[in-house]
Order: structure tokens, then C-alpha cells, then sequence
């Protein structure tokens, strides 16, 4: 088990970054669709596609993040046994 934060709790803290991240590349991809002949999205659909699309990101990278701190966590352990 463990130690720390856990998952759920980096996912939160990092979802408003990840909701952003992903309403700026959802407005953008849509800048670049219109060049093919797509709408433009409005920018509060943008925003809104980006909190949906930010869940399972922000939910993503916190495991990432959970094994990058579990790595570290057995580092030490591992350097304070030798």
C-alpha cells in the first residue's frame, strides 16, 4: 500500500489543469478543422468539452504520478536499508 496522497486525490488536484489544457486544444483543434471546411467552436463549447475531456485526463496523469511518488518512496527505502 501506499503512502501519501492517493490517486483520486492528485486526479482533483490536477483537473483544473487538465480541463484546461483540454479546452484549449479542443478550441484549437477546431481553428484548425475550419481550415477543412468545420465549424468553429464557440468558446464556451470549447470550455465545456474540455471539463468532460479533462476527467479521464487528469484521472490518467494522477497514476502516472502515484507511480513516479511509489518509485521514489521504495528509492528511499531502499537507500536507508543499505
Amino acid at each position: 500500500m501506499s503512502s501519501g496522497w492517493s490517486k483520486r486525490r492528485i486526479a482533483l488536484v490536477l483537473y483544473p489543469f487538465a480541463a484546461g489544457a483540454a479546452g484549449v486544444n479542443v478550441f484549437f483543434a477546431a481553428l484548425i478543422g475550419s481550415w477543412m471546411g468545420g465549424p468553429v467552436l464557440p468558446t464556451p463549447l470549447s470550455f465545456a468539452l474540455g471539463c468532460v475531456i479533462g476527467v479521464p485526463a487528469a484521472f490518467a496523469f494522477a497514476g502516472h504520478i502515484r507511480r513516479l511518488m511509489d518509485r521514489a518512496e521504495a528509492t528511499e527505502e531502499e537507500e536507508a536499508a543499505a
